[in-house]
């Protein structure tokens, strides 16, 4: 049960991908926000922003697949408190765990989907229609993502009761 435990390398190196992932989460809202002021203003003067729906449409993707990880992380997820809180301790572990023992097979299929999905693309040589981009690459980013909310996931059924960072962390 060592295994992703309290404050071990691995934790730190699971913290390090999850603050990562999400650090090129933000770049990608960033960048959907200088695509789409570029384009609106270079529209103005005749110059929109070639393929803007494209990137935008793919940062987009980028942007919520890197969000994944650290929301997890944080449990920064919806919750039905209400009831949740009217268990008696020993219900809200078991609930808790089961619902994580779900949700850890959930991320793994999705993981294993995305990947799947994201090399069809590849070998078809799927594109964006303006830009000419491949999307592959997104479909991986998504199944890479997916993996490590598989860890989160992991380290939280390894620690009932307990989140992996706080959202400053």
């Amino acid at each position: 049960m060592s295994f992703l435990s309290g404050n071990s390398m691995r934790t730190g190196c699971l913290r390090g991908l999850v603050h990562g992932l999400a650090f090129v989460g933000a770049l990608a809202i960033l960048g959907m926000m200088l695509v789409t002021v570029a384009d609106v203003l270079g529209r103005q003067f005749g110059l929109p922003v070639k393929g803007a729906y494209d990137i935008v449409r793919a940062l987009g993707a980028v942007a919520m697949v890197c969000a994944l990880p650290i929301t997890k992380a944080v449990k920064g997820h919806i919750a039905i408190e209400y009831f949740f809180q009217k268990m008696a301790r020993r219900g809200r572990v078991v609930t808790d765990t089961l619902m994580r023992l779900l949700l850890l097979v959930f991320f793994v299929l999705l993981t294993v989907e995305f990947a799947r999905q994201g090399q069809l693309f590849r070998e078809s040589g799927e594109v964006t229609v303006t830009l000419h981009m491949p999307i592959f690459w997104v479909f991986w980013l998504a199944a890479f993502a997916c993996a490590l909310t598989t860890g989160v996931t992991l380290w939280h059924v390894l620690h009932p009761g307990h989140s992996m960072m706080r959202p400053r962390e």
